[in-house]
């Protein structure tokens, strides 16, 4: 069912009074089965719509009817405008008409409380249009091709089935079948590079939950993490941990226990707090960072002697 377009027959109905079902068929590119389920649809919820045959006969609503924009509280009008405003952000066909007809019915046009980006800070044009890209391919059953980086950053090239698109844990993720690995996968979408959709269509396949399948091979390969921030580091803890993890420590500091994916990511997570680190448990992660730390010592300083030998040899030629 179009949302859209049930939105918009009402929104012809309101200012056009009556109109016929082959014309609302011809404007939509449907059925006029298809309209009349909608219109069915329409008097379900409650509003005075009805068809009527016979010479400047047509589909209607009742005489004196106008549509109550209190049938929805403020907060209900708020957020269906907010879940069109998201699908505005992916570029969701002509959701900017609907969104537009919405607001003169709420009496709320032309105010922009609120704007959608799915794409990170900075970005790129060719970056910002990934996510429109892959709904279009979804929708379309296309094939997709593109380069991947695991979590231990290992590049590969794939071919896949996209099916779903899936937001979990402040990032994005498309669920495909991957044509290299014959199974179902979950790619984290800033790991996927030079995003190819193919001339080439599929069958969709009957596939399990993407969100269960990230759920479960998040879960098979993390591991229970302890750790200690400075009082300093409270903008992190409480943007990137649930209240739940959270303890307050006497002198101010922060104890987080969480459950995070293990390996090269985790390492880089935890170093990047810097100096706000105070202690790390289980053992293991803590010696993994320390051997990272070592190894980026040795070589930043191999680094800079390279650079100072270089410069020596230069002054004295």
């Amino acid at each position: 069912m179009a949302v859209g377009r049930l939105f918009e027959i009402l929104y012809k109905l309101l200012n056009k009074r009556t109109i016929t079902a082959g014309e609302l068929a011809e404007h939509f590119e449907v059925s006029t089965r298809t309209i009349y389920r909608d219109i069915d649809t329409l008097s379900a919820t409650g509003i005075p719509v009805y068809a009527s045959k016979g010479k400047g006969g047509g589909i209607s609503l009742l005489e004196g009817y106008s549509f109550n924009a209190s049938m929805l509280t403020e907060r209900e009008q708020e957020d269906v405008l907010a879940a069109l405003h998201s699908l505005a952000a992916a570029d969701y066909p002509d959701i900017h008409a609907v969104l537009h007809k919405m607001g003169m019915l709420f009496k709320k046009e032309g105010r922009q409380w609120l704007e959608v980006d799915f794409s990170p800070w900075g970005s790129e044009d060719q970056r910002r249009q990934l996510f429109p890209q892959l709904r279009q391919a979804i929708a379309d059953s296309r094939l997709i091709q593109f380069r991947y980086y695991n979590g231990a950053g290992h590049e590969s090239s794939r071919q896949a089935e996209p099916t779903q698109l899936l937001f979990k844990s402040k990032s994005w993720y498309l669920a495909a079948f991957c044509l290299a690995s014959n199974a179902q996968r979950v790619f984290k979408i800033s790991r996927m590079k030079d995003v190819v959709v193919l001339d080439s269509s599929f069958e969709p396949r009957l596939v399990a939950a993407a969100i269960d399948l990230a759920e479960e091979h998040a879960v098979r390969e993390s591991v229970k993490i302890t750790i200690r921030l400075s009082a300093k580091g409270a903008y992190r803890v409480f943007d990137e941990f649930d209240d739940a993890a959270i303890t307050v420590n006497d002198d101010g500091s922060y104890t987080v226990s969480a459950v995070l994916p293990e390996g090269t990511w985790l390492y880089g997570y935890l170093l990047s707090f810097g100096d706000l680190l105070e202690a790390v448990e289980p053992e293991r992660v803590r010696t993994s960072i320390m051997t990272q730390l070592d190894t980026m010592t040795i070589r930043l300083d191999t680094a800079a002697l390279g650079r100072d030998l270089t410069c020596a040899n230069n002054k004295e030629e």
